[in-house]
């Protein structure tokens, strides 16, 4: 069974703090949606934790988010001051989307390796990984009525995270010790995020085909002349 990737508590509360407020602040540019303050800081909270929430219930556990005090309050903290500060925030894009970028890494590695520690296989363990990392982002598309951002062309969001994941597994595979492959994958992450945000990568958009290759049927007369 393999030992799971813990982390500070501080550290997890920063990620969800991070998290919490980019889930504001992407809900407080909608105005015509007149959203009050608890309307913010329930978007918030669900993009900060959601995604753990989410890969908790899939492993019948009690979510981790509701086994201490700080978790709901640094969110909902986080949430408000993202929703006052839209405007101060929103020239710190570059520091903010590192941040998210290093928070992602962390969230995969904590559920990939928590996927393991339940005794799941390793693909399952891989996708829990990555719905950790990207399930806040489902949820708050999904509160506030909007198209999925994961399912449409844009930057490399959930492979980033799922690179990662999988590099965790190969790793640990080999006998890497949890924390070395822990790191490893946080780094992985990250590179790959803020790469696809540097570079505007993104995955091919879905093309129908068109066109058919005609399987030319044969004649008798090609048949005679063999």
């Amino acid at each position: 069974m393999t030992p799971a990737f813990v982390i500070p508590l501080w550290a997890d509360l920063l990620a969800v703090g991070i998290g919490a407020a980019q889930g504001a602040l992407f809900a407080a540019q909608f105005r015509d949606r007149r959203l009050d303050l608890l309307g913010v800081a329930i978007i918030g909270i669900a993009t900060g934790f959601g995604g753990g929430i989410l890969r908790d219930l899939l492993l019948s556990e009690i979510p981790a988010a509701f086994l201490s005090n700080w978790y709901v309050l640094v969110a909902t903290g986080a949430a408000l001051v993202g929703m006052l500060l839209e405007r101060l925030i929103s020239r710190l894009g570059v520091l903010v989307n590192i941040l998210d970028a290093l928070t992602i890494g962390l969230f995969a590695a904590i559920g990939t390796t928590k996927a393991l520690a339940f005794g799941l296989p390793v693909v399952p363990a891989v996708f829990l990984g990555g719905l950790s990392a990207v399930g806040g982002s489902i949820l708050r598309d999904l509160l506030l009525n909007r198209p999925i951002a994961l399912m449409h062309v844009g930057s490399l969001y959930a492979i980033a995270a799922i690179a990662g994941s999988a590099s965790l597994v190969v790793l640990l595979s080999a006998g890497v010790p949890v924390f070395i492959a822990a790191v490893i994958c946080v780094a992985i992450t990250f590179t790959v995020r803020v790469l696809a945000v540097l570079f505007n990568w993104s995955l091919p958009e879905q093309k129908a085909i068109t066109t058919v290759p005609r399987i030319r049927r044969r004649s008798r007369g090609d048949d005679a002349t063999r």
